[in-house]
């Protein structure tokens, strides 16, 4: 029976024993995902690479860490009314899949220009979707909404603690996966992965260094790394569509207390890396996973002869529209 974690509270952080609780907790639930790694990778970058492969997780990414600890910490009073977010790709399809494994309603904003493919991911693991308008106000107001309509706990994508705990854990099996890592550098949206990493790598490992990792079409939180502040996230295109999302108070306090420094990356560089990891390490990754490598090709981060894990977040691509076709 799952058991019966507080809530998280308005603005606190794990710390590295709720993410080995949350390892704990979310272990029936998730994959155990694999290390690669690619010599002539290496070569291209002049450090040994460990890619923790997201891709093979449930739902395809990461993000079914966070969903399941969030899911599986509530307690049977709450968890009977079910749970709601928003979002237009893998955390509405992972929360889904969460409450689907609990046997508990799930309940899905997502804009109404959603492409068809995530809505589908979304809708197999039986969650019913509301549709808004697409803009944050919008999505607010409709998570607000299905709120007083079912009382369904809100799990927001990144700012949560359980959800960051959750994401966290991916970082504890790549330490134990490979040793001796110098560097761990993750993608970063809205923080939630990021924080987790950066907070299961760097407690208790002294001399350990966590790097964040963006486009340069969508590097707020490398702005707001460097000005001590949130920085918004203007509309932009880029590829790596899934690290469109500004920071959170939560996990800008997290990065600015774990993370040791940002890169960014060209569009071009992102479509290179993912192209590379297809071709040499022979997995499926969506241009957002390919971020922290690209930045390595770029040398916008110095991990010259470092040992280097890096999380390759997810797999959700689709694959008739791939960039370089």
């Amino acid at each position: 029976m799952p058991d019966a974690s507080p809530a998280a509270s308005p603005s606190a952080l794990p710390d590295l024993e709720a993410i080995r609780s949350a390892h704990v907790r979310i272990a029936p639930h998730v994959h155990r995902t694999p290390v690669l790694s690619s010599a002539s990778i290496d070569a291209e970058v002049d450090a040994e690479l460990y890619f923790k492969c997201e891709n093979f997780q449930r739902v395809g990414a990461f993000k079914a860490r966070g969903a399941c600890n969030a899911v599986f910490s509530l307690r049977e009073d709450e968890a009977c009314r079910g749970v709601v977010t928003h979002s237009s790709g893998n955390h509405g399809a992972a929360l889904a899949y969460a409450a689907k494994r609990r046997g508990i309603p799930a309940f899905v904003v997502m804009p109404d220009n959603a492409p068809e493919v995530k809505q589908e991911n979304v809708r197999r693991f039986g969650a019913t979707i509301r549709f808004c308008a697409p803009n944050d106000s919008a999505r607010e107001t409709a998570c607000k909404d299905v709120q007083r309509q079912t009382g369904a706990v809100l799990i927001h994508p990144f700012d949560d603690e359980r959800v960051i705990a959750g994401q966290g854990t991916a970082a504890l099996e790549l330490l134990e996966q490979a040793s001796a890592i110098d560097i761990v550098v993750a993608p970063c949206g809205g923080g939630g992965l990021l924080s987790g990493t950066a907070i299961a790598a760097t407690s208790g490992n002294p001399g350990m260094r966590v790097f964040g990792a963006e486009p340069a079409n969508a590097g707020d939180a490398a702005a707001s790394f460097r000005s001590g502040k949130i920085e918004p996230l203007p509309p932009t295109v880029t590829i790596a569509d899934g690290l469109r999302t500004s920071l959170a108070p939560r996990t800008f306090a997290a990065i600015r207390a774990h993370v040791a420094a940002f890169g960014v990356c060209s569009e071009e560089s992102i479509v290179r890396a993912m192209r590379m990891m297809f071709e040499r390490l022979k997995i499926v990754v969506e241009p957002s996973a390919a971020v922290p490598l690209a930045c390595l090709i770029e040398r916008t981060l110095d991990v010259a002869g470092a040992r280097v894990g890096l999380i390759v977040s997810g797999g959700n691509v689709d694959l008739d529209h791939l960039p370089w076709q």
